[in-house]
């Protein structure tokens, strides 16, 4: 008997047909991988390339997105402070320091940012979606006291990486013409 190993060519693909938590998770899965897709592989003058006038760049949306994945599924879903490696940064308390601080760490440094945060981050919506599904009650409320649910947790954070991969497109293509909407195949 002859056995076949088959491998998913798309792995950030959400399913065609899942239910409510395989779609949102799989929505998030494939932003994630698109934006990393993006950002992969530059040097640090890639990683500080910007485009006409803005002064956003692929640095300092990795830096910006890692911390956004630490402060979404630490802070908002859970209460808590967010922790390392964010409380030995020297965040200056302005919301660029991310986008600014960039510019001053090492690609390697800027890759394992995103990297780990999105693994813990990862680990922290398993165990939410363990204890209580996408209709729970998180952290993060309005002024009036209203709570957000999981679901709106997650779906605005495929929100936040859509406007960000969007802003990587730019600035990818500007760096060294890389273009498309996925990740090659593999």
């Amino acid at each position: 008997m002859t056995t076949t190993q088959t491998t998913d060519p798309t792995p950030w693909e959400p399913p065609l047909a899942g239910n409510d938590v395989e779609q949102l998770v799989g929505s998030l899965e494939r932003m994630r991988a698109t934006f990393r897709w993006k950002a992969d592989g530059l040097d640090a003058a890639g990683l500080a390339a910007r485009v006409g006038a803005s002064s956003l760049t692929l640095g300092g949306l990795l830096k910006h997105l890692a911390s956004c994945e630490d402060y979404t599924f630490t802070h908002k879903l859970r209460g808590e402070p967010i922790g390392p490696p964010w409380d030995a940064t020297g965040w200056d308390g302005s919301n660029d320091w991310e986008f600014e601080s960039a510019a001053h760490d090492s690609p390697e440094t800027l890759y394992a940012l995103f990297d780990d945060a999105v693994q813990r981050s990862r680990q922290r919506l398993a165990d939410a979606l363990d204890r209580g599904g996408l209709g729970q009650e998180v952290h993060a409320s309005m002024p009036d006291g209203r709570h957000a649910n999981l679901r709106r947790l997650v779906s605005d954070f495929v929100e936040e990486y859509a406007r960000h991969s969007g802003h990587a497109d730019l600035l990818r293509e500007a760096i060294d013409g890389t273009v498309g909407e996925d990740p090659p195949d593999g």
